[in-house]
C-alpha cells in the first residue's frame, strides 16, 4: 500500500458534497426580485456561493445599502428554506465519506453556511457524525482568508502539508493557497473549470466518482 500523503481531508459543503448550486442561486435572484434589485444572473450569483452570506451579497448585489442588509438575509433565508427540504447530497458522497472515515483519515466541513445552516444540512444528510471538525462562516474569517482551514489544522494537530481541500470554487482553491495547504477542484458545483484550473489545484475532478478514485491514488 501506498505511503499517506494526507492526515486531514477539508471538504467544503455547497456544490461540492451537497447539490445546492441551483437552490442557492434561485434564492439570491427571488430575493433581488423581491426588494426590486438588480437580479443578478446565473454566473454572478454562483460566483459567490462559498463566501459568508454578507460577503456573497456585497458581491452579487453591489448596489445593495448595507443597512439593507437584513431585509435581504431574510428574503434569501425566505426562498431558500423553502426548497432546503429538496435538497440532497450528490450520488456517491456517502459511501466516499464512509470510506475516508473507516480509513482512519481526519474528516472536517469548511463552509459559507452558518452554524445552524451547517447543523441542520448536517442532521439532514446523515453525514454529521463522520466529521471530527467543522468551521463556517459565522464563526471565522469567511473564505478565501485562511482562518477557516489554519483553525482546523491546529485543532487536528497536523501540518499545512498534510491537509488537503476539496472544493468547487475558487474561494476554496484560494483559502487553500492562503493557508499554505494543497487543493482539489471539483467541476460540478458552482464554478467552471477555466476559473479553477487557472489556480492550478493538485487535482482537478469532474464527478464524485472521479474525485473518489483520485482519492484513492493520491491521497
Amino acid at each position: 500500500m501506498a505511503e499517506r500523503r494526507f492526515d486531514l481531508v477539508v471538504f467544503d459543503w455547497d456544490g461540492t458534497l451537497m447539490d445546492s448550486t441551483a437552490t442557492i442561486v434561485a434564492a439570491i435572484q427571488a430575493a433581488c426580485a423581491d426588494l426590486g434589485l438588480p437580479v443578478p444572473d446565473r454566473a454572478q450569483a454562483s460566483h459567490v456561493i462559498g463566501l459568508g452570506l454578507n460577503d456573497a451579497l456585497h458581491s452579487a448585489v453591489p448596489t445593495l445599502d448595507p443597512a439593507d442588509y437584513p431585509r435581504m438575509v431574510d428574503r434569501y433565508r425566505h426562498h431558500y428554506f423553502a426548497r432546503d427540504g429538496e435538497l440532497v447530497l450528490f450520488d456517491g458522497v456517502p459511501a466516499l465519506i464512509d470510506r475516508l472515515a473507516a480509513e482512519g483519515y481526519g474528516l472536517a466541513v469548511a463552509t459559507g453556511k452558518s452554524r445552524a445552516g451547517l447543523d441542520r444540512a448536517f442532521a439532514a444528510s446523515g453525514l454529521g457524525a463522520r466529521f471530527h471538525g467543522s468551521r463556517t462562516a459565522d464563526e471565522t474569517f469567511s473564505k478565501p482568508h485562511p482562518a477557516m482551514l489554519l483553525e482546523l489544522i491546529d485543532e487536528f494537530a497536523v501540518s499545512p502539508e498534510r491537509t488537503l481541500m476539496i472544493g468547487d470554487t475558487t474561494h476554496d482553491l484560494l483559502m487553500a493557497q492562503n493557508a499554505g495547504t494543497p487543493a482539489v477542484g471539483v467541476t460540478y458545483g458552482a464554478h467552471p473549470l477555466d476559473v479553477l484550473d487557472a489556480l492550478a489545484p493538485l487535482g482537478l475532478v469532474h464527478s464524485v466518482a472521479e474525485l473518489d478514485a483520485w482519492l484513492a491514488a493520491n491521497a
